[in-house]
């Protein structure tokens, strides 16, 4: 049998912190999703997916390396990509520099819809978070989560 640990039960700070986090970053990406649907009739999360493309260089990304950015399987990924290839906003094809692999490229019809959505997106960060936080919060927010990210993306190694 393996060595049972003690647990370290988060104080009232700590339960504090963690709570706020939580219910604050379902509360915020609801939000975010419904201004994206209501205005653009696209998803927070396809619209994340958009992005990712678009930062690249080729706009394109293989399957693999998105679904580890955007934190999913690779089979939920394969059913959203498919539903936007359905759209028209992305194309999936052979990797051409590993040809058992599969590349996800945007579409015209996806950058045109990142150039509409964009600002409405902007926008409600602005609004709902960036705005709410002086310089040094924003700074803080950024360091403690670029740690997390780092931290959780080295435990998927």
């Amino acid at each position: 049998m393996g060595e049972e640990r003690a647990v370290r039960w988060l104080d009232e700070a700590e339960m504090a912190a963690w709570r706020s986090y939580i219910v604050a970053t379902l509360l915020l990406r609801q939000r975010l999703h419904r201004e994206l649907s209501e205005r653009h009739e696209v998803s927070l999360t396809d619209y994340e997916v958009l992005v990712c493309l678009q930062f690249q260089p080729d706009r394109r990304m293989r399957m693999s390396e998105l679904a580890i950015y955007m934190g999913s399987t690779k089979s939920k990924l394969s059913h959203q990509v498919g539903r936007l290839e359905n759209a028209g906003l992305v194309r999936r094809a052979r990797d051409p520099d590993d040809k058992r692999g599969v590349v996800t490229e945007l579409t015209e019809q996806g950058e045109a819809l990142l150039e509409k959505a964009a600002p409405t997106h902007v926008e409600g960060v602005r609004e709902h978070l960036i705005d709410l936080l002086s310089p040094t919060e924003q700074a803080t927010i950024a360091a403690a989560f670029e740690r997390v990210r780092v931290h959780l993306l080295a435990a998927e190694s």
